[in-house]
């Protein structure tokens, strides 16, 4: 690409994890629901969580967010069972730290790196971090 082009925005594989987000569902009963909002593009979550020894076990959600938000989503979902609180606020920490510039890698979340045209539009990250942020604090919250 030449210098100074920025990427497609949208590729197929960003597309392709967009579609493979799983259809709203909700857990009753759950250990944990939260429900956030991105503030800059107005996208929303709902993630109920099922723990089991400080880890996620089953998970139900509700997104209603733009292709990137639906894409992260769908990769958190993917896998986030088996993640504790620490591996998630990583997680996290790491995406937006590469989103932001201040890393060359998103770190260790499988196939994140697939949003990486998102890291040139700023006005992208809070969508991308919305299921991060929504699963750190469902772990936060379980009881």
């Amino acid at each position: 690409m030449a210098p100074g082009v920025k990427p497609p925005l949208y590729t197929r594989e960003i597309l392709r994890l967009a579609a493979s987000v799983p259809p709203p569902a909700e857990l009753d009963p759950n250990d944990a629901r939260v429900e956030l909002r991105a503030p800059t593009c107005g996208s929303r979550l709902r993630l109920d969580i099922r723990s089991e020894v400080g880890a996620v076990s089953e998970l139900a959600l509700a997104v209603e967010a733009c292709a990137f938000g639906q894409a992260a989503t769908a990769l958190m979902a993917r896998h986030a069972i088996g993640t504790d609180l620490a591996t998630a606020g990583a997680a996290e920490k790491a995406i937006a730290d590469w989103l932001a510039g201040r890393r060359d890698d998103p770190g260790e979340w499988p196939g994140i790196q697939a949003l990486e045209p998102a890291r040139f539009r700023p006005g992208r990250h809070d969508a991308i971090l919305l299921p991060f942020r929504a699963l750190v604090a469902a772990l936060k919250e379980q009881g």
